[in-house]
């Protein structure tokens, strides 16, 4: 099993427009974070974790030239935004690539890109859309996906519900302020866990990094990697910060996870 990083910022991503701090102006390549999405290679499929605005740049980067299945998180702009991008996917394998998520999050898409989901738009002869068909999930059991046993768990993240996925001795969280007692007994004996950290403050509706930290302690990962990461922390400070076993995620990373 592989999870790559596509991207590991924010909404406003890394740099962010016009602002002159150290972080911005870093010369270090993993301090550049797009908005937040990843890929899980499992069982010779391809499954994606949200479509970010930076998608298409995000897998040319990493050399990702096939998507078999979409999970989404929940319904903010920088998660979903890149859906066209998907276009490819669908037009490469003449058929419709199945795409999953919290019911709410595909009503959100459903109304949010009607050129996509109304049946009565078709595109100009000649031209394409993406072709995607919606699934709604349920937390707490496992599904299958493009063949893969997946277990989708829900998080509070404000007034909405962030699904995070478990694919065996992985799980991706992101977006989450907290994470329940019910959900981290499904989610023990991981080997790799990612959780979203924004900054060392509180926030609201997001983990901070400290309750990040607490919140692996207490799931008890191998390994924790940290992401939706601000321009207040650079990479290689928060890096020597944090306790052994977790260190912050960076654009392009991959990690490769014995199943």
């Amino acid at each position: 099993m592989r999870l790559t990083f596509l991207g590991t910022g924010t909404s406003f991503g890394v740099p962010q427009i016009g602002c002159t701090c150290a972080v911005c102006g870093s010369s270090d390549p993993r301090d550049k974070r797009t908005r937040s999405g990843a890929l899980v290679q499992v069982g010779g499929q391809n499954i994606l974790i949200d479509t970010p605005p930076e998608l298409r740049m995000q897998l040319i980067q990493c050399g990702i030239h096939r998507v078999d299945a979409v999970v989404y998180t929940h319904e903010h702009a920088d998660h979903i935004n890149g859906i066209d991008d998907l276009r490819i996917f669908s037009v490469s394998r003449g058929r419709a690539l199945s795409c999953y998520g919290p019911a709410e999050t595909l009503a959100r898409l459903e109304q949010g890109f009607p050129y996509i989901f109304d049946e009565n738009v078709r595109p100009f002869a000649g031209t394409s859309k993406p072709n995607l068909q919606l699934h709604a999930l349920e937390p707490g059991g496992v599904v299958e996906i493009a063949g893969v046993p997946v277990l989708p768990l829900a998080f509070p993240h404000g007034h909405l519900r962030v699904f995070g996925y478990r694919f065996g001795p992985l799980a991706y969280i992101t977006d989450v302020k907290s994470v329940g007692q019910a959900e981290r007994a499904q989610l023990c004996g991981l080997q790799v866990l990612v959780l979203n950290a924004l900054w060392w403050r509180q926030h609201p509706t997001h983990l901070s990094i400290e309750e990040a930290i607490e919140t692996a302690r207490a799931v008890g990962a191998r390994r924790t990697f940290l992401t939706h990461l601000t321009h207040e922390t650079g990479h290689a400070e928060l890096a020597d910060r944090l306790p052994a076993g977790l260190a912050p995620a960076y654009d392009g990373l991959t990690v490769e996870i014995a199943e």
